[in-house]
C-alpha cells in the first residue's frame, strides 16, 4: 500500500468578463470582482484593470476598513495623501495600502501616457478595521522573482512561489502572483487549502485548473473551494500574462458604501460622520487638497 498521498487540484468554478465602466474621474476601468456578476469573493471587494490617460484619474477620496493593492502594469501614477505621504508607481512598482481607520489620498496619471496596472481591494477583519495605516511600496527592483525554467516568469508579490517569498507583510493572509507563460509551457501553483482565491487573465490564453478550463484575457477565473493544494496553468499562447489572487476568507459580515467598508450599518454612518468631521482617523481631512488634484485641469 502506498502511503503516499495525492495532491488535490483546484479547478475553475465561474468565469466573469471584467465589463469596462467608468470610475473616478474620466477613468476607465475593468470590473470583475465588485461589480454585480461578482459582488465579494471573500477576502477580496473589488478587482480593477485600470486603463486611464490624464486627465482621468481618482481625485481626493477617503477609505476606511480595508487595504487597496496597486500593481503597475504600464505608465506612471502620481500618488499623495492627507498625512503627507507622496510618490511614484511605475511599471512592475508595487503600492500596498492599509488604509484600516482611515485614508483620504488621490492617484492621478504622472503624464500623458497611459497608465495601466490592477487594483484589489482586500478586507479587513474587524480587528484590524481601525488600526493605524501604513504603506509597503516596492519598487520593481525590489518585487521578488521565480523563473523555474525558461519561458516561465513569475513574480512574487505577496505570498511564495516556487520557493520565493514575498516580503510583503499582509494583515489578512494573502497571496499575489503574477505569471508570465510563452506557449506550452506549464507551471503550478500551490495554495493553502484553506484560501479563497481567483485568476485574473491580462493578455494571451491558456488551459487553468484540473479540468484544463480554457480563457483568454479579462476573465475572472473563481478557484474551486474543494481543499485543494495548488492549481495547474499550461499556457496556448507566447504572450500568457495573468494573476493568481487568494486569501484567507474573514467571513464576517460585509456592509459597504463607497469608500468605506464596515462591519456594521451603524459603523457606516460613524465612518461618514467621522470623515465629514475630521475625527477618529481623519483629522485635518475636510479641509485637506491634494497638490496633484487640479493637475490636468485647465
Amino acid at each position: 500500500m502506498s502511503s503516499s498521498i495525492a495532491k488535490i487540484a483546484r479547478s475553475i468554478t465561474k468565469s466573469v468578463l471584467s465589463r469596462e465602466q467608468m470610475d473616478g474621474v474620466g477613468a476607465r476601468v475593468y470590473r470583475s470582482i465588485g461589480s454585480f456578476a461578482l459582488r465579494n469573493l471573500d477576502p477580496f471587494l473589488m478587482l480593477d484593470e485600470f486603463d486611464v490617460h490624464a486627465p482621468g484619474g481618482f481625485p481626493d477620496h477617503p477609505h476606511r476598513g480595508f487595504e487597496t493593492v496597486t500593481y503597475m502594469l504600464e505608465g506612471e501614477f502620481l500618488h499623495e495623501d492627507f498625512k503627507g505621504h507622496k510618490g511614484r508607481i511605475g511599471p512592475g512598482d508595487l503600492q500596498w495600502m492599509s488604509a484600516a481607520r482611515g485614508i483620504v489620498h488621490a492617484e492621478i496619471p504622472a503624464n500623458n501616457k497611459r497608465a495601466h496596472g490592477l487594483q484589489l481591494w482586500i478586507n479587513l477583519s474587524s480587528k484590524d478595521k481601525m488600526a493605524e495605516p501604513n504603506y509597503q511600496e516596492y519598487p520593481k527592483e525590489k518585487v521578488v522573482e521565480a523563473v523555474p525554467e525558461e519561458g516561465i516568469n513569475i513574480k512574487v508579490i505577496a505570498g511564495e512561489s516556487y520557493g520565493i517569498k514575498s516580503p510583503v507583510m499582509t494583515r489578512t493572509p494573502t497571496m499575489f502572483i503574477d505569471v508570465k507563460l510563452k506557449k506550452g509551457k506549464k507551471m503550478e501553483q500551490v495554495i493553502p487549502k484553506n484560501y479563497a482565491g481567483f485568476i485574473y487573465t491580462i493578455a494571451g490564453s491558456a488551459l487553468f485548473g484540473e479540468s484544463k478550463h480554457a480563457s483568454e484575457a479579462h476573465h475572472t477565473l473563481v478557484l474551486s473551494n474543494n481543499e485543494g493544494e495548488y492549481i495547474p496553468v499550461e499556457s496556448t499562447s507566447d504572450d500568457c500574462h495573468f494573476v493568481i489572487i487568494a486569501g484567507q476568507p474573514i467571513k464576517e459580515p460585509i456592509v459597504q458604501h463607497g469608500p468605506f467598508v464596515m462591519n456594521t450599518e451603524r459603523e457606516i454612518y460613524q465612518a461618514f460622520a467621522d470623515y465629514q468631521q475630521g475625527r477618529n482617523g481623519f483629522e485635518g481631512a475636510p479641509e485637506w487638497v491634494s497638490t496633484i488634484r487640479d493637475r490636468w485641469t485647465a
